[in-house]
């Protein structure tokens, strides 16, 4: 692959300045060291940058993050994905917002999970994510049906809750009295 990069018009900055931080550049594996070489000579002696070698690495198309995106091949066409540090950092903020512990009314958690959950999807919209948003969908749920079960306290508020419900007055006792903390269906 041959990379054609135009001189910057105007003043070169001084040296140090970032003007881009990682671009990943698609090629066959044996022309990526040399590619890469003549890539960072380029950047270095004849736009005046600094190029940080510690970030800088040939790596296969699955191992590279890119503005929290990882790349796969399907069908021979190189296609887009949530890289798991990504997701791991999605799961921590929403455990954030659901937390027992913060104090909100359920109506603040809903504004804030709104919010959160809209700008990320919006994100990541370009990245295949349907079986993400599903098992994730799941998971958010039991963490609201935790925090309403915590928030009823009493074994008499979750029975008359459950019952409000439609729950079978009988199964709604089982399930109030139960010591297991939470609703043992979930």
């Amino acid at each position: 692959m041959r990379l054609n990069l135009k001189e910057v018009p105007g003043k070169v900055p001084p040296r140090g300045t970032r003007i881009i931080s990682g671009i990943p550049v698609g090629m066959r594996l044996h022309n990526a060291e040399r590619t890469m070489e003549s890539i960072i000579s380029f950047i270095e002696k004849r736009l005046f940058l600094k190029v940080n070698r510690d970030k800088t690495k040939v790596a296969c198309i699955r191992d590279v993050k890119f503005l929290g995106y990882s790349f796969y091949r399907y069908n021979g066409e190189c296609r887009l994905r949530v890289h798991p540090k990504s997701v791991e950092k999605m799961r921590a903020r929403i455990g954030e917002l659901t937390s027992r512990s913060n104090g909100w009314v359920n109506e603040r958690r809903k504004i804030a999970l709104n919010q959160y959950i809209k700008d990320w999807v919006q994100y990541f919209k370009l990245a295949d994510i349907k079986t993400l948003l599903i098992t994730t969908d799941a998971w958010l749920r039991r963490r609201l049906r935790m925090v309403i079960w915590k928030q009823w306290k009493r074994i008499s508020t979750k029975w008359a809750n459950l019952v409000k419900l439609g729950i079978n007055r009988y199964k709604a006792y089982e399930w109030a009295y139960t010591r297991k903390g939470r609703l043992p269906l979930f």
